[in-house]
């Protein structure tokens, strides 16, 4: 399983990237955050620091 973001809600505010233990989270050219979900270890502190819960697991 993994994290992924919904770019059309996300507000790039910032705050999953420094978050994430497995540093992969990434920017891009627009400014919004996404998620290399081969990297992602599942622990879930992104969507725990999303203030609009824009991230969301999947299977």
């Amino acid at each position: 399983m993994a994290y992924r973001i919904d770019a059309d809600v996300c507000i790039v505010c910032g705050a999953c990237e420094p978050v994430c233990p497995a540093e992969c989270i990434s920017v891009r050219d627009d400014g919004k955050r996404v998620i290399d979900e081969d990297a992602c270890v599942d622990c879930g502190l992104c969507a725990e620091v999303c203030p609009v819960q824009c991230i969301s697991q999947i299977d």
